[in-house]
């Protein structure tokens, strides 16, 4: 078991299998040093998160999309990397939130993705990040949330 898998124990979180895309691009491109992370849907009891935040969405239940967001990067880092010991430090995350012209939480919900990468990775994985309201999300969902990571050599 690695470091990190232990934490994840630690922390009762067991990592899905990877989503497969949706569309025509790959879940993660890793290049000089990074990888980045497509946008990623949330998933909570194998159930797409839908919705619209300051709608028929609580912020506690955007904000628990927004983990569930981080647990799938997780997932796609992992299937990529090999193992999340490869993760050096989580550098930026950009998080979408389909919201109404007039919810301004973004950065509440977006905590759950943010403060899940903390709690895996410590100081490696305090981040820069965006936290954005949209209108909409592919297949209705109500948060996405993508990454760009620092990854050691294999």
């Amino acid at each position: 078991m690695s470091k990190i898998d232990d934490r994840l124990a630690e922390l009762g979180l067991t990592l899905p299998e990877a989503a497969a895309p949706v569309a025509a691009y790959v879940a993660v491109v890793e290049t000089g040093g990074l990888a980045h992370v497509s946008g990623q849907l949330p998933f909570v009891g194998g159930k797409l998160v839908t919705g619209r935040l300051g709608e028929d969405v609580s912020i506690e239940a955007g904000t628990e999309a927004a983990q569930a967001c981080g647990v799938m990067i997780l997932a796609q880092l992992k299937a990529a990397l090999g193992s999340l010991d490869r993760v050096e430090r989580i550098v930026k995350l950009g998080g979408f939130v389909n919201s109404t012209g007039d919810f301004t939480d973004q950065p509440k919900v977006i905590n759950g993705a943010s403060e899940l990468m903390v709690a895996v990775f410590g100081d490696a994985g305090k981040h820069a990040r965006s936290a954005v309201g949209v209108p909409v999300l592919p297949l209705g969902a109500a948060v996405e949330v993508d990454a760009i990571v620092a990854v050691r050599p294999a």
